[in-house]
């Protein structure tokens, strides 16, 4: 069998991607149980040093390289999140250009392919990740690579006409034509990437490859979880109340704003569920050194602020607010005993979290999702109530009928929702993307 090669910007710990929690590595370990692999990347050190770190274990082995400050402060911290993410994200306006750090992008993309190319094999199956590393597959093909090689975007792609406002977006598009295959999460991102590569002349097959979860798994591992001590405490803490619970890192992306508002327009409106639920909303930091930022965690604070000055009690207060991680294994816990997932993203490649709050429910009781039409689960996971995370009223509405439903519906839209993901699987999306690659690079 043919050697699998994954490219992203960071690589997992070496010693087994089950061990990693959440992300692609666990998409991937499905895919790569039986299989020789190399994994490639940034090792997540700044140095000077141009020396290839490798290693291996078994059949994986991994070959990563150090960055400059300077290469990571243009590369990464400037064209990758301060202008590609938001642009993709449908957030022009927050995205600013600075042609140095598109040359940084471009030129850390070309250590890349210097550094790998040596290491590849004629067979090798390459599978690049993500916006970081749009220009590799070009970049190796000017190399003389002839390998099978394919793309996933794990992010949105925005309409063609939004696009074309990145500056020297043409040369990203033609880049695009060094892969044989390219991946989405959704069919409308399919759609939008292959009409932007249209308009520059570039035919390459785009599909969408839905990244799923193993939920049985999650679902056991749930069940585990609530007799760990800190989850029951937790529980105990809420005394009897119904949990609304969020989970995101802190990101403009995320609608965090929004949710909060719509929580305080729940309390507002329907002054029934006062002292009655509880909301918790964990945002663990992300790029916290980025002014954007900075900028939404002041204005959430406020507004966290705001809500339980209004409309907290003597014995309850409606909003718990973190912006420290939460351990897998006790997320699982809170995931399952959680009323109502709340999840809305103004724009998200697929959203795992949603489709981990549907896992985790309890057959017998289960929760309510509330959805973004704008996350990429939301074409998957019907039996959620789906909201414009662009108003709070709508949020306040939908989480007011997610408290109120009846069992029976809550069975009903949680049984067709768990199906789904089941069928699906953690694997599947890996398993049909390297199937569809050796097919359309054999034709």
């Amino acid at each position: 069998m043919a050697r699998l090669v994954i490219v992203s910007n960071r690589v997992p710990p070496l010693r087994s991607t089950s061990a990693v929690a959440g992300g692609l590595a666990v998409a991937l370990e499905e895919a790569v149980r039986r299989t020789e692999m190399l994994w490639f990347g940034w090792s997540g050190d700044i140095s000077d040093s141009r020396e290839l770190k490798t290693a291996s274990m078994k059949l994986r082995s991994q070959a990563l390289i150090d960055l400059t400050e300077e290469e990571h402060r243009l590369y990464y911290g400037g064209f990758c999140n301060g202008t590609l993410w938001p642009l993709l994200h449908y957030r022009f306006g927050l995205a600013e250009f600075r042609r140095e750090e598109e040359e940084a992008w471009r030129a850390v993309n070309e250590r890349f392919a210097e550094a790998l190319w040596p290491l590849l094999r004629e067979d090798d199956v390459i599978w690049v990740h993500d916006l970081h590393l749009f220009p590799l597959g070009a970049m190796l093909r000017a190399r003389g690579a002839r390998q099978k090689i394919g793309f996933f975007l794990h992010v949105p792609f925005p309409p063609p006409a939004l696009f074309a406002a990145l500056p020297r977006s043409e040369a990203l598009l033609r880049d695009m034509a060094g892969f044989d295959l390219i991946g989405m999460q959704t069919e409308e991102d399919a759609a939008h990437l292959r009409d932007a590569m249209a308009l520059v002349g570039v035919d390459r097959p785009v599909h969408a490859y839905p990244v799923g979860i193993d939920a049985e798994a999650f679902a056991r591992a749930a069940a585990k979880a609530v007799r760990r001590r800190d989850v029951l405490r937790f529980e105990e803490s809420l005394m009897g109340r119904k949990l609304i619970l969020g989970v995101d890192r802190l990101d403009y992306t995320k609608g965090l704003p929004q949710r909060l508002e719509g929580y305080g327009d729940l309390l507002a409106r329907f002054p029934e569920h006062r002292a009655k639920v509880t909301f918790l909303q964990a945002a663990p930091l992300s790029r916290s050194d980025v002014k954007h930022y900075k900028l939404l965690r002041r204005q959430l604070d406020e507004l966290v602020g705001r809500i339980n000055g209004e409309y907290a009690d003597v014995d309850w207060v409606p909003l718990r607010w973190t912006t420290r991680p939460i351990q897998r294994s006790v997320l699982a816990g809170f995931l399952r005993i959680a009323r109502v997932g709340l999840v809305t993203p103004l724009r998200d490649g697929m959203n795992l979290v949603a489709k981990e709050f549907i896992s985790a429910q309890s057959e017998e009781d289960p929760g309510v999702l509330v959805l973004s039409r704008f996350a990429g689960a939301a074409g998957e996971l019907k039996g959620a109530l789906i909201v414009n995370p662009n108003d709070p009223d709508e949020i306040a509405e939908a989480l007011d009928e997610a408290l109120t439903m009846g069992l029976a519906e809550r069975r009903r839209r949680w049984q067709r929702d768990f199906e789904t993901l089941r069928a699906a699987g953690a694997s599947q999306w890996s398993r049909d993307f390297l199937r569809d690659l050796g097919e359309t690079a054999a034709r």
